[in-house]
């Protein structure tokens, strides 16, 4: 039987091949972002896509499974906050192909503005939920999602977290299973949500989610190890594998891989063995608060608290196998490496320009690599909240500050695809209400910060073909805005970018800058610069450190001189050049 070393998002692209999807849709967002990309592989056989958020691809999901095939949406963990809208309606009507929902979520925030768990997302919605520990469990659990989202007539999520995502182990591979289609049938009582139909159904995704709770009883997706009965440890997903290297032998397990419904006869069963019982899992208490619910004394976040991820050595340390401070140590520490801009980033230009108008701004930013623009030396804006939200915030804030007499004008920031994910939906709002703000479109040609993913502004879509590229321009110009207050402006050219965010200033209601420039790593980005880099004559600098406060990668001040350190990163951008008044930096290669 063939094998591969896979990382749980390869393996639930892997699954959902073998189980036969037909469709799969998601938005992309770490940790997520690799299962579609995956997924890509089997495009003869799955129709793939990024959508431009995450409810319009849990849409395209549903639309597939009503029309009879298996289909599959991802997205991490705030991405299902934004898609919950029709999850939790489609809930009620359930499925006719295997419906399942992937959702990543990311505990100690490694690359997102919360660490929410969504294991509460299932209770909540009514959905059925699976909980897999490595990767061969992801492509385990995700084909039997599909067949008990058939079986029970429930949407099925399968939870992840980031070291499940990112982790790789062995894998066993099958082939392709021939699944047929299942016909539509016209039902406007099962799929149309309105209140004499959705009462109706309520009532039936009740008794669907009490038959999954019955097979929970008896499936081996749920695993009970006997050790030694002195601990019993009740936990799932990741949690296990940092529960099984601490405590090893000395304790005894239930593994619960449907974490909802949770089966109480089980959990009760494997209780009443045990001397005491453990429950270990990362974020918030919702396999604890369960097991207490049941009557059952354990111990869980007590100990372990609900922030930030789990590891073997702080189990060891919370439930007193080993004091703070033993084990291996080193009196070694890696050097600080904040995330930054990369040298080239056309996002640097547009934070230098804005940053030299501070006292006249007060800046929103959103979800994307331009978020980095907060950080010093920009400190490019004051706050960020969610996706599309850079667009929105600014209306209800530019009327705080009216109402206060502060003259400052907001600056609402977003990227392209956040753009397209629900900035432009906050814009039609900003402009109808002739809001005092300046929204700036920061289009870089890419989904950039989660790896390079086609959006609705590319000209290829997610399987490569060619696609007609939206034009943002023209969705902007649709909102009826005068178009003398729109600035198009490379944000590199500083004397432009400048210009543009004083015509702003200077402007009373809505005012939208539209910053256009590659990212500096697309491939043909890269391509077209080769060879290219900036040089710094070190006769004529003299050491001001004007260019410094771009805050370029490329570049060092060493032995009070300016000078580029790393030619390879260097794009020749000519946005230090632009800095210096000497005339010290000049481009070669070219």
């Amino acid at each position: 039987m063939q094998k591969a070393i896979l990382s749980g998002d390869e393996a639930v692209a892997r699954a959902a091949w073998e189980a036969g999807v037909s469709v799969a849709a998601a938005y992309p967002g770490t940790p997520s972002t690799e299962i579609l990309e995956n997924i890509t592989t089997y495009k003869d056989d799955i129709y793939c896509t990024w959508a431009n958020n995450e409810k319009i691809a849990t849409e395209i999901a549903i639309g597939a499974s009503i029309g009879g095939m298996r289909a599959l949406a991802a997205m991490k963990h705030v991405g299902m906050n934004v898609a919950s809208d029709p999850i939790f309606s489609a809930a009620y009507t359930g499925v006719n192909g295997g419906l399942v929902i992937v959702s990543a979520d990311d505990p100690g925030c490694h690359s997102s503005q919360n660490e929410q768990d969504n294991r509460l997302y299932a209770p909540h919605a009514k959905i059925g939920m699976l909980e897999p520990s490595d990767s061969q469990e992801c492509k385990d659990f995700t084909k039997a999602a599909f067949e008990l989202s058939e079986r029970f007539d429930l949407i099925m999520m399968i939870r992840m977290t980031t070291r499940v995502c990112h982790s790789k182990s062995i894998v066993q591979l099958d082939q392709r299973e021939n699944i047929q289609a299942k016909t539509y049938v016209s039902d406007p009582q099962k799929y149309a949500m309105l209140p004499v139909n959705a009462r109706k159904r309520h009532i039936a995704v009740e008794a669907n989610l009490e038959a999954l709770k019955a097979y929970s009883y008896s499936s081996d997706i749920n695993k009970t190890e006997i050790n030694d009965t002195s601990i019993g440890i009740i936990t799932s997903g990741i949690s296990y594998m940092h529960a099984k290297e601490a405590f090893g032998d000395s304790a005894s397990y239930l593994k619960l891989g449907i974490t909802y419904p949770l089966s109480d006869r089980l959990i009760i069963e494997f209780a009443q063995k045990m001397k005491k019982i453990y429950v270990i899992e990362e974020g918030e208490g919702y396999l604890e608060e369960a097991v207490k619910a049941l009557g059952i004394d354990c111990v869980g976040k007590q100990l372990l608290g609900s922030q930030g991820e789990l590891n073997a050595q702080k189990v060891r340390i919370a439930f007193g196998l080993q004091a703070a401070g033993e084990g291996y140590a080193t009196d070694k520490t890696a050097p600080p490496r904040p995330p930054v801009l990369c040298a080239g980033c056309p996002h640097r230009g547009f934070y230098h320009a804005m940053g030299k108008r501070k006292d006249k701004i007060l800046a929103v930013g959103d979800i994307g690599c331009y978020s980095l623009g907060v950080n010093a030396p920009y400190n490019g804006f004051d706050i960020a909240i969610c996706m599309g939200s850079g667009f929105s915030i600014p209306i209800g804030l530019s009327k705080a500050l009216e109402m206060q007499n502060d003259t400052r004008k907001v600056f609402g920031i977003l990227g392209d695809s956040t753009f397209f994910h629900s900035g432009f939906n906050s814009m039609v709002d900003a402009i109808h209400l002739g809001a005092n703000v300046c929204l700036c479109v920061l289009d870089n040609s890419i989904t950039a910060m989660t790896g390079h993913q086609e959006n609705a502004g590319t000209q290829k879509n997610l399987m490569g073909y060619e696609v007609p590229a939206i034009d943002i321009l023209q969705m902007i110009y649709s909102t009826g805005i005068d178009q003398t207050c729109v600035k198009i402006v490379d944000p590199i050219d500083q004397k432009a970018m400048g210009e543009a965010i004083d015509q702003a200033l200077e402007t009373d209601g809505p005012f939208v800058i539209v910053t256009k420039r590659p990212c500096a790593l697309l491939k043909e980005v890269i391509k077209a610069n080769k060879g290219a880099h900036c040089t710094v004559d070190p006769d004529k600098c003299v050491g001001c450190k004007a260019c410094m406060k771009i805050a370029c990668p490329a570049m060092a001040f060493e032995g009070k001189k300016a000078n580029i350190t790393d030619e390879a990163s260097c794009t020749a951008c000519g946005l230090c050049m632009q800095m210096c008044k000497f005339d010290a930096i000049s481009k070669a290669g070219i």
